[in-house]
């Protein structure tokens, strides 16, 4: 929600940022007064508001690993495209389907692993069916998976700890600049 990125890099006006950053305070402050202060209050009527406190803690840091290790194995596996700014100019539907599946991998699981993903261990469907509804990607996903084995597209999928493994590899690699980076860094 506040494009840090963009912000530092000059892109983004400081009065938006900064109104942008009161929004976000806000919606941070509301879950921690819920999660820390007003539950756990609650609770210590009972006498556990120590547990409350615990408890909510282990779940929202659970939640954030679970929901970021998803997200993360949807964008950056081994065999998944990143592209450019520059490389998606002028491009057309087709194209930007073709970008859409060449840019994010699935996962695979049972029908219950990917409720507990919310559905998003179908990426691909995700990508290329924005709008549609989260449950029924598992309907359209043997559609596709056909329609890239007809026209020798890759269509990226795999169990979630390879998926994660190779998620995790390709951060790192990622991570460490080229030899042009590294030029441009020494030169500045």
């Amino acid at each position: 929600d506040l494009e840090l990125g963009k912000y530092l890099k000059g892109r983004k006006n400081k009065a938006v940022f900064q109104r942008d950053s009161r929004k976000v305070l806000h919606k941070i402050r509301e879950q921690v007064t819920k999660d820390y202060i007003a539950h756990p209050l609650l609770s210590a009527l009972t006498g556990s508001g120590k547990q409350t406190i615990k408890a909510n803690f282990i779940a929202n840091l659970t939640r954030n690993l679970w929901t970021h290790s998803v997200i993360m194995c949807g964008h950056f596996p081994s065999g998944v495209e990143t592209f450019t700014k520059k490389s998606i100019v002028g491009e057309s539907r087709g194209d930007w389907y073709l970008r859409q599946m060449l840019g994010s991998a699935n996962i695979d699981g049972t029908r219950v692993f990917h409720t507990l993903t919310g559905n998003l261990s179908h990426q691909i469907e995700h990508h290329l069916f924005p709008d549609l509804p989260s449950n029924r990607y598992i309907e359209v996903a043997p559609k596709v998976r056909d329609i890239c084995r007809r026209y020798g597209l890759p269509y990226n999928t795999g169990r979630f700890g390879r998926q994660l493994g190779s998620t995790w590899k390709n951060i790192c690699v990622l991570a460490v600049p080229t030899r042009e980076e590294w030029a441009a860094y020494r030169a500045a």
